[in-house]
This record gives structure tokens, C-alpha cells and sequence, in this order.
């Protein structure tokens, strides 16, 4: 759980069942493993005219058409306001002001629901050193 004590962050969170389409980083040897290489702060341009969206490479466009058809969930947590990030699940976080947060972990659960997903779908997605 996270709580905004100051400021705001906008949070991308997907489930652990759609990392094929975030963009994660698989290779293990990698600086950003388990990390999307998707800068969803793109996806509010894709359907401009304006020169960033022309500009865009077109790899980067294809990436985040896909990703924009996830089933993934945007939000901006606020001053005075609570996040639960179930485990497993993906999460990009970019401040929107100057902030400052405190978050604490539940711990792992491995066993997974239908809805929220469970390690058995990270290791599927990132092999088995998730």
C-alpha cells in the first residue's frame, strides 16, 4: 500500500497475466529486468497530430498500441489518499508534483486469484529468477 503524504504520482498498474503486452524486460542479465521499457507518459499522445506523436518511433508506437489494449489500470494518487498495489503486479509511476509517500509491503503471496493474477504468471512472463 501506498499513501501520498504530500503532492501526486500518476500510477500505471497491470496485471501480472498482461506483461506480454508492458513492454517487461525478460533478460535476466539485464539493468532493467522485470522493468517496462515503455514510457507510458507516451500514451497520451498516440492519437495526436502534434510533432511528439509524429516524431515517435514507429517501434515505440507499435509497443504502445499494444499496451494501450491491456488491461491495465491508470490512476493519480493525491495528498491524503491510499494505493493497494496487489503483489505481482506491474507498476510505472511518474510525479506530477513534488511529493513524498509512504508505502509498505504485505509480503508475497504466491497463490494468484483468476483477478489479480500470482507469481506462477511472473515466472511465466520473466522465467523463473522473478
Amino acid at each position: 500500500m501506498v499513501a501520498m503524504i504530500k503532492g501526486a504520482k500518476r500510477y500505471v498498474l497491470g496485471p501480472p497475466q498482461e506483461c506480454s503486452k508492458l513492454g517487461i524486460e525478460t533478460t535476466k542479465k539485464h539493468p532493467t529486468f522485470r522493468h517496462s521499457l515503455l514510457n507510458f507518459a507516451h500514451l497520451n499522445i498516440l492519437d495526436e497530430e502534434s510533432e511528439d506523436a509524429r516524431s515517435m518511433p514507429p517501434e515505440e508506437r507499435k509497443w504502445l498500441e499494444v499496451a494501450r489494449d491491456s488491461q491495465a489500470v491508470e490512476t493519480v494518487l493525491k495528498a491524503g489518499e491510499v494505493l493497494y498495489i496487489p503483489s505481482h503486479w506491474f507498476h510505472y509511476i511518474t510525479s506530477l508534483q513534488k511529493s513524498a509517500q509512504c508505502n509498505t509491503r504485505s509480503g508475497r503471496e504466491k497463490k494468484g486469484t483468476e483477478w489479480f493474477g500470482g507469481f506462477e504468471d511472473v515466472v511465466q512472463c520473466v522465467g523463473e529468477g522473478a
